[in-house]
């Protein structure tokens, strides 16, 4: 059994979640906003965060935020319409662990949160590696020809990549092959620490460091010593945690938090990012001794969309896995399904798609699965042209297509800039900044 939050403001919708899940064990507690919502976490654990996106007092995501700042680590699931799915796609960056669209399907809610609850033992701020398969694209071919130089060396790495590209297994299939595959490796979301306790899980602390450090702790870099150390979403890193990251890799010691003993360490480092870093090291985010520190050889990605020719692969592999999974026996999907998923744009990659079979599996009845079992978010966008905008879609325009979209937002929504950051697909803060810098302010 889980105790669980609710956090929706839809009380006959709540009303049929709340007997839905007492009826298979769960305890079940709920807020209809933002502000009780954030009461009751103060007051009590949870196994697991429900939280609708759109609430009376701001959205799921603000929720999620103060959690995340807080150290909380109760997995969250964001429930969405389907036109904010591109939301929950960037709010499962943030950390969320996944997202349904409603009108929610009870079974695939359950399918979620047993993967949630199930994987809370795991150790905070860590993931594990999604499930991967070679493709036959020239993009796969030569993802692995530079896996395979640059595993037996030292080397850092950075790899960059839309979220649910597959950074992790790339991090893990470089320690395999490496001079390091029998020593440790740990893999830790920098997006996911608080930025307080941040440099504790990297550097460790003694007690008495900090209020509420009742013991001595070893950081992540003692546990990989020897071995890989895998930082993903490292640009989310404060600027002092950059300052005492880069001095570790320069000097390799260590010395945490609270105490003057030096400890030396023997790490290799391969670091991961979804944003442009160089964009970030010309805006003063990141520093730019420590980008090229980490940057000793660069992998890039490819999102799915522009791998078609793996596509079909992909679809194989991931319903071997939910069949093995779900206790399922579906052989394939029907020419419909598949034309749809190969039209799809693919916001969260390999992950999405991962998730998308899965749900196929489970809700298919027969050996082939067609596509009234895929999200009606997907059917949707593929049946209007329309495509799913990324934040690096953004970025990739030209200053002056971007300068002219932005203002015509604005106008559209009569300068509302929380209105016109949703529209946008971008957060407020972003927004602000982008206004400032192309002198769009009312």
């Amino acid at each position: 059994m889980a105790k669980i939050l609710i956090v929706e403001d839809d009380s006959t919708f709540v009303q049929l979640l709340e007997g839905f899940l007492k009826k298979h064990g769960h305890s079940i507690v709920t807020a209809k906003n933002i502000k009780s919502a954030l009461k009751l976490i103060s007051e009590n654990t949870f196994d697991l965060l429900l939280l609708d996106y759109r609430l009376p007092d701001g959205t799921g995501m603000d929720v999620l935020e103060n959690v995340r700042e807080a150290s909380g680590d109760a997995p969250v699931i964001i429930m969405t319409s389907f036109n904010d799915v591109r939301t929950a796609v960037k709010a499962m960056q943030s950390g969320a662990f996944d997202y349904i669209t409603k009108p929610v399907n009870p079974e695939e809610l359950l399918m979620i949160m047993g993967e949630a609850i199930g994987g809370k033992k795991q150790a905070a701020g860590t993931k594990t590696s999604p499930e991967f398969v070679k493709g036959v694209s020239a993009q796969s071919d030569k993802l692995f020809e530079h896996i395979d130089v640059v595993a037996p060396t030292d080397m850092a790495i950075l790899i960059q990549g839309e979220s649910g590209t597959g950074k992790e297994y790339v991090a893990r299939a470089i320690h395999r092959q490496s001079k390091r595959a029998t020593k440790p490796f740990v893999a830790i979301d920098c997006g996911a620490l608080s930025k307080d306790l941040a440099a504790s899980e990297l550097f460790g602390h003694v007690k008495g460091a900090f209020t509420g450090a009742i013991a001595d702790k070893k950081g992540v870099f003692e546990w990989a010593d020897g071995g890989t150390l895998f930082l993903d979403e490292v640009g989310n890193l404060s600027y002092d945690v950059q300052v005492k990251l880069l001095r570790t890799l320069q000097e390799k010691i260590i010395q945490p938090l609270g105490s003057n003993k030096q400890i030396p360490v023997n790490v290799r480092i391969i670091t991961a990012t979804n944003d442009d870093l160089v964009h970030s090291v010309g805006e003063g985010g990141f520093r730019q001794d420590l980008y090229h520190r980490i940057n000793e050889f660069k992998i890039q990605l490819t999102p799915l969309r522009a791998r078609g020719g793996d596509m079909d692969i992909f679809i194989r592999h991931f319903i071997k896995l939910a069949n093995a999974e779900l206790g399922r026996n579906v052989t394939g999907i029907d020419a419909e399904a598949k034309t749809i998923l190969h039209k799809y744009d693919w916001p969260g990659n390999l992950r999405e798609l991962k998730n998308v079979i899965k749900r196929m599996v489970l809700l298919s009845p027969s050996e082939i699965a067609g596509a009234d079992t895929l999200p009606d978010e997907m059917l949707f966008s593929v049946s209007n042209n329309i495509p799913q905008n990324r934040e690096s879609d953004l970025k990739a325009q030209n200053e002056i297509n971007e300068k002219q979209l932005i203002q015509k937002t604005l106008i559209q929504v009569k300068y509302n800039k929380s209105k016109a950051a949703k529209l946008l697909n971008i957060d407020r803060k972003t927004l602000y900044s982008k206004i400032e810098r192309y002198g769009l302010d009312s």
